[in-house]
């Protein structure tokens, strides 16, 4: 049922923001829209979701009304200050969005146009599990205004996908992704690798079966052992093994090869699109630190530098809506200080890159060093600016400790 959510300062019950919290016309905004509720949980997840026998007495069917009396919230607070911006992007994520009945999506979607607007050419985006995606789902939700389907395709490998606790029948990546080109849809594939017992040559497969499918973007993901999962249950135990961080490393470059031959360009460590237009936009919101409002249990919020979190449960999410009270838990403002670090640690991540003059003065000084390791491209670092090799974006966090320390 997800991690414990961070410690901040309480979150007032009408939603307010601080006085002093600007929002700008010049930051893009965008909606993330949280639907907790899976069929199965996997053994590796420790995301904010929940199966059919933790929800205590919280409803699925009831779930898009609770979503469109936050969004009426967050709509009344952001204009009290000032002209409402549209919504550039929009992405249901979870847990499983398709669990919900596509019109229940749509109309969550309705609720975010009718608050906000969309920008034209906005960008929304569904997580989808295979198995529940037809030819009808994935019309209802591009007639909705859905643009584009991610689909947790995981691994080709039946027992990858086992080892994993993944359901879905690897044939039925194929049909999603067939019902969504139908429709008219954008498509996005997510990998993980590294899962107890994937080999080499299981992880070559996967990518094959994936580049095959022809989508506009991949994600693949190194499996985390995070606490309180039953995977680190079952590694602890010694049921299973830990995953090799060297063996890691070689999938990693063997996705960054196959990916680069097959058409694909790396933007940030873990994502690869066919070009620019296929990014995602969402996600780069993410890292280059714009504005955006989540709704759903345990979803998070930006702001003008002010971030916050609603509380975990949907039972606990339902009550607090059903009589008017914001969800949010809690909240916190971090210094400036604070905020460049975490600009240099996310904006170093993607191909754009951050500036050599965001580093501290020791950063900039081992800027040599890096380049000398081959973690950084020298040529762009001459011209200013932090560009992870590959080498580099294996060693991500080592790069971002140097030009931090």
């Amino acid at each position: 049922m997800g991690s414990a959510l961070p410690l901040g300062d309480p979150a007032p019950l009408d939603g307010a923001l601080p006085a002093d919290v600007r929002v700008s016309d010049d930051v893009d905004f965008g909606v993330y829209l949280h639907v907790p509720f899976c069929r199965v949980r996997c053994g590796y997840c420790d995301f904010n979701t929940y199966t059919a026998t933790e929800l205590r007495g919280a409803r699925q069917d009831a779930y898009a009304d609770e979503v469109l009396r936050e969004i009426a919230i967050s709509r009344r607070v952001l204009a009290e200050r000032g002209p409402l911006r549209p919504a550039q992007t929009v992405f249901f994520g979870g847990g499983t969005p398709t669990l919900l009945p596509p019109g229940d999506l749509a109309r969550m979607l309705d609720g975010v146009r009718e608050a906000f607007g969309l920008a034209d050419g906005a960008e929304v985006t569904v997580e989808a599990n295979p198995d529940t995606m037809t030819d009808a789902v994935a019309e209802t939700l591009a007639a909705a205004g859905v643009t584009r389907l991610s689909i947790g395709m995981q691994s080709a490998v039946p027992h990858v996908l086992a080892a994993l606790d993944r359901t879905h029948d690897p044939a039925n990546i194929a049909t999603a992704v067939a019902a969504a080109r139908n429709a008219g849809l954008a498509v996005s594939l997510d990998l993980i690798y590294g899962a107890p017992g994937e080999s080499l040559e299981d992880w070559r497969t996967s990518l094959e079966t994936a580049t095959a499918l022809a989508p506009d973007h991949v994600s693949a993901y190194a499996l985390i052992v995070e606490d309180g999962t039953k995977l680190e249950r079952q590694i602890r135990r010694g049921e299973v093994p830990a995953p090799d961080d060297d063996l890691q490393a070689d999938m990693y470059e063997l996705a960054d090869e196959l990916l680069a031959a097959a058409g694909y360009g790396w933007y940030e460590v873990s994502n690869w699109a066919t070009n620019g237009a296929q990014r995602s936009r969402h996600n780069l919101s993410y890292w280059r630190g714009q504005d955006w409002w989540g709704y759903g249990p345990g979803a998070h919020s930006h702001i003008g530098g002010l971030r916050w979190w609603n509380v975990k449960h949907p039972a606990a999410y339902a009550q607090r809506l059903a009589v008017g009270q914001s969800p949010a838990a809690g909240r916190e403002r971090p210094d400036a200080e604070a905020r460049r670090l975490e600009d240099i640690l996310l904006r170093s991540r993607i191909v754009d890159g951050v500036a050599v003059d965001e580093a501290t003065a020791i950063g900039r000084r081992n800027v040599a060093s890096l380049i000398a390791d081959e973690l950084v491209d020298g040529a762009a670092a001459v011209h200013g600016t932090i560009v992870l090799t590959r080498r580099g974006r294996l060693l991500a966090d080592a790069v971002v400790r140097a030009l931090t320390e």
